[in-house]
């Protein structure tokens, strides 16, 4: 078949019977809000962070478990709406080219995080943080999305996984260890020892929440589609508002933030 047939078959209208067929695009605010309450709560952690990163605010984030358990919370709910909006852009036919758009501003913004991070911590920039997962992560998951319901038992089974390296690679393949902790495989998340970095969002255990969340978003299209069409009170709104422009705001609210603080410890003189 020629392309000239190609295009005019492309251009020709759909009978209307087909047309009714296709799932329409559309936002689902409820969705979109859950992903802004993640935005919020990543917020607030940021600057209490950054207070402590300026010295305004004696807090240890490594290590106390009241900020390491809001982390994983906060990655947790990201990435489980990421797998809730991938359930719903396939459903509505979304294809490989408007995928790829996306990943590719998602990847570009992973970079400027690598690049930002190393100028403000050399040595312990962030080469393989949230988006650098996500990245890999939605690639993994463009690709799964057919597997239906053993999307929770195989997301089960990377949640799992590192743990389970984490036991072997202390006993008897202590021998590999330095292989997988090293930063050529270590993106992978199954180490003996997390790597110094400010942001850590390997593939294993991640990815079982983001199928997780794909496999959550599959069920409700089919079950419970009234769950994400749900309207949102007028307050809570200016959530789906933000859970909309996320990947901008992640972007931009550090950088903020950061100018900010610093100009209240220049004005201040603190040190």
């Amino acid at each position: 078949m020629t392309f000239s047939v190609l295009s005019k078959a492309a251009a020709a209208p759909l009978p209307q019977s087909e047309a009714l067929a296709l799932p329409a695009v559309q936002r689902y605010d409820a969705v979109d809000a859950l992903r802004g309450v993640a935005m919020v709560w990543m917020t607030v952690f940021h600057f209490c962070f950054d207070l402590s990163h300026f010295g305004l605010w004696s807090q240890n984030f490594r290590v106390d478990p009241f900020w390491t358990t809001q982390r994983t919370f906060i990655v947790s709910l990201f990435l489980f709406c990421a797998g809730l909006g991938q359930a719903i852009a396939l459903h509505q036919g979304q294809g490989w080219h408007r995928f790829g758009r996306r990943w590719v501003q998602i990847a570009g913004c992973a970079l400027l995080v690598s690049a930002g991070s190393f100028v403000m911590f050399p040595g312990s920039f962030i080469y393989f943080g949230v988006l650098h997962g996500m990245a890999v992560m939605l690639l993994i998951a463009r690709c799964t999305a057919g597997w239906g319901r053993w999307l929770w038992l195989a997301g089960l089974v990377a949640v799992a996984l590192p743990w389970a390296a984490q036991q072997l690679l202390a006993g008897v393949w202590a021998d590999a260890a330095p292989w997988f902790n090293g930063r050529a495989l270590n993106w992978l998340g199954l180490v003996s020892r997390k790597p110094f970095t400010e942001d850590y969002v390997p593939v294993l255990p991640w990815l079982g929440v983001l199928w997780w969340g794909l496999a959550a978003g599959q069920w409700a299209m089919r079950a419970r589609r009234g769950w994400l069409q749900w309207q949102l009170p007028v307050v809570v709104r200016p959530l789906a508002t933000l859970g909309r422009w996320s990947l901008s705001y992640y972007m931009v609210h550090q950088p903020v933030m950061i100018g900010l603080l610093m100009a209240v410890v220049w004005l201040t003189g603190r040190t």
